[in-house]
């Protein structure tokens, strides 16, 4: 326990631009550019149910209500840009994970310590699936809680005081709850892209980037150009979305929506999905818990699991010129 925690504190050593200053600079851009936005907007409107309310002053109990209702559910989607750039960095740093130690011969060193390579690719493995999930997420609930505050703190002063409402929100005060409840799931989906970026980045010898998202599109040409010349059957489009796709794009965050055709389906049809957005956030999140049961979730969580191991092999039998 003691090896893996020292572990995981050197990738956090060795990858502190990507943990934590990534995050808290665009963290940091997005209140800002918040606050700028509320500072100089002149005419600020708001729309409860579809109608405009231009005098704040003038609206009523119920309407204030609505309205905090809204930012409460609204919480947990404002860290969005985050989320999207934590799928990158999660992409590249797995990429440069195993490469980089043999590029620069550091390997050599790593390998003389009384470590094995099992602990050494399972610590870069939780770092990708856990640590940045984690850490996103708490660089989002800051964000998202400065923004929720600057744009009450904007309708009180336009004589709109939500605050009371707000702060007795359920949907405000379950926004970081359901946030974390997520990173389990978010690990299950994530797990192919990352298996599949270790192992190349454990067997690359140069250009890992174009091996790893090379081979997969290459892959899919020529099953696609057989497919065709052959008549062999293949759905092509389920072979793109299923494997290629999920090979390079399963660390999106909400990939259950992307490869779980139920779960998509569920969202596209909810019913009052248009004008409530404490619905839509329920509905995202009750599809996000849904996809536990998706037989593609687990298949694509096994075949994650074994690129790992394959990950951990390669590390340790492959030889070096």
């Amino acid at each position: 326990m003691k090896t893996m925690k020292w572990l995981i504190q050197r990738e956090y050593w060795e990858n502190k631009g990507m943990l934590f200053w990534a995050p808290a600079i665009v963290g940091g851009l997005m209140v800002a550019f918040t606050a700028l936005m509320l500072i100089v907007g002149r005419n600020m409107e708001a729309h409860i149910n579809g109608d405009s309310v231009a005098r704040f002053h003038d609206m009523s109990v119920m309407e204030r209500h609505e309205m905090a209702s809204a930012f409460g559910a609204a919480f947990p989607m404002m860290g969005t840009p985050l989320y999207i750039m934590m799928a990158f960095l999660i992409f590249f740093y797995c990429l440069g994970a195993l490469y980089d130690d043999r590029r620069d011969r550091s390997i050599l060193f790593w390998k003389s310590l009384p470590v094995s390579d099992t602990n050494t690719v399972l610590s870069k493995a939780i770092v990708a699936l856990l640590g940045f999930p984690l850490v996103i997420a708490a660089t989002a609930f800051i964000v998202s809680m400065a923004i929720t505050l600057m744009g009450a703190l904007a309708l009180t002063l336009h004589g709109a005081n939500v605050f009371g409402d707000l702060v007795s929100s359920t949907n405000f005060w379950l926004s970081p709850f359901r946030m974390l409840s997520l990173v389990p799931v978010y690990m299950l989906w994530a797990l192919p892209t990352v298996g599949w970026l270790l192992l190349v980045s454990s067997w690359a010898r140069s250009k890992v980037f174009l091996w790893a998202v090379g081979a997969p599109l290459i892959t899919g040409a020529l099953v696609a150009w057989a497919n065709h010349a052959f008549s062999l059957g293949i759905k092509i489009e389920w072979f793109f979305t299923q494997v290629v796709l999920r090979l390079l794009g399963s660390v999106l965050p909400g990939a259950w929506f992307i490869f779980d055709a139920s779960a998509r389906d569920a969202m596209h049809h909810a019913p009052g999905m248009e004008n409530d957005p404490a619905t839509q956030i329920g509905q995202f999140f009750g599809q996000a818990y849904a996809s536990l049961g998706s037989p593609t979730l687990w298949v694509g969580a096994a075949a994650g699991v074994a690129m790992i191991a394959g990950a951990i092999y390669l590390r340790r039998w492959r030889e070096e010129n």
